[in-house]
């Protein structure tokens, strides 16, 4: 079993007056050639963007773009003609695949929206543009492991990778056993919030923790804790 661990207050860093954000990994201004990527995870940013702001136009390609608000609505608009709102509770997945230009901004002008905005290096290149949310029910992954990110599961939104994201709110004392999907893939953990030991790491909130080269991670819950599970690929393919 292989391990990384990446503090919170290791974290990239960048204020901009309407965007506040954490980079676990390297992103814009920030650069550490040690933390390009996880296998096929390459950005997990931490961002918080004041009301009435957020980000303009801008295309991408080639790339799987999950965003999870975690408080607050994200107002989504891109060039397929979509124009949607993301609440606490949803999951949303963009592939940009051949191309696609979107504009992700705060739908309210009274309050903050927080948000986890993660990119993953897609399996297959060139695909046609796609866009998928769903909510989940949060009584749905109180101590459980609730699968919301999948390319084999119906009730998750698909993704162009051999990629799972869960999500988990484990009470105080819990524990649980999680099953990396593939041999190949390795899986990184991000506190939401709580505290909680991932064999035998104990870690706080907006903590990672990279594991490959194993079956399982096993997981107690020190606090009242949410957690993010990324299981994905550990060796990228060749273009």
């Amino acid at each position: 079993m292989k391990t990384i661990l990446h503090k919170a207050n290791t974290r990239g860093h960048a204020s901009f007056g309407w965007l506040n954000s954490y980079h676990t990994f390297s992103f814009g201004h920030y650069y550490n050639p040690e933390r390009i990527h996880f296998g096929a995870l390459r950005v997990l940013n931490d961002d918080t963007v004041k009301g009435g702001m957020g980000f303009s136009k801008h295309p991408h390609d080639n790339m799987e773009i999950v965003s999870i608000p975690l408080s607050g609505d994200l107002h989504h608009k891109d060039t397929t003609g979509r124009d949607e709102i993301i609440r606490q509770h949803d999951v949303q997945i963009m592939s940009a695949g051949s191309g696609i230009a979107h504009s992700e901004t705060n739908a309210n002008h009274d309050k903050e929206v927080k948000f986890l905005q993660i990119w993953v290096f897609p399996k297959e290149k060139n695909i046609e543009p796609r866009y998928q949310q769903k909510s989940f029910k949060p009584e749905d992954r109180l101590n459980q492991v609730l699968t919301v990110v999948a390319p084999d599961d119906e009730h998750a939104v698909w993704i162009n990778q051999d990629a799972w994201f869960s999500l988990a709110n484990l009470e105080a004392g819990v524990e649980k056993i999680y099953q990396i999907k593939r041999k190949e893939n390795g899986v990184y953990a991000f506190i939401i919030g709580g505290q909680v030991t991932i064999n035998g790491e104990q870690l706080d909130a907006r903590d990672g923790l990279g594991i490959w080269e194993t079956e399982t991670i096993n997981i107690t819950a020190n606090s009242n804790t949410e957690i993010l599970l990324i299981d994905v690929p550990m060796k990228l393919e060749e273009a």
